[in-house]
């Protein structure tokens, strides 16, 4: 990963995530007053952050112009989380289940992937671990 990403092309990412997280707020919304909305907006509200994370996390993994390995394992997560997304916005299609096994098994991969330590360029830090420098690393 480079050092220092370019902020200017890191504006699409973040106003992307932005609204993810607004998207989100709008959703616990619905949870707390769900009369303030339509009555079929649920699958709409749960579908929506889905779908936009999974954009916005392409549109970043542009910024970090990673290996091809690495890009795969990008589109891995945001194939699952669009996957996921569909389920949430058709839970009445006969596909619904296969989506939400799709999701499931695309993000097991994705873990699996993590726990193998494939690709090697990947550090642990992409599964949520913070990482640190080992002391041969310092120098």
């Amino acid at each position: 990963m480079k050092p220092q990403l370019d902020r200017a092309h890191r504006v699409l990412p973040v106003i992307l995530g932005v609204l993810t997280l607004v998207s989100v707020v709008v959703l616990l919304a619905w949870d707390v007053f769900p009369g303030l909305f339509a009555g079929d907006a649920h699958s709409l509200l749960g579908a929506l952050p889905l779908a936009l994370i999974a954009v916005a996390y392409l549109l970043y993994q542009t910024v970090l112009l990673p290996e091809r390995a690495e890009a795969f394992r990008a589109v891995v997560l945001a194939v699952a989380f669009l996957f996921w997304s569909a389920n949430q916005f058709w839970p009445e299609s006969p596909r619904a289940t296969l989506y939400n096994d799709l999701a499931i098994a695309l993000f097991v991969l994705d873990v699996f992937f993590t726990l193998v330590g494939w690709p090697e360029s990947s550090r642990d830090e992409s599964f949520a671990e913070s990482y640190t420098e080992t002391p041969q690393e310092k120098h």
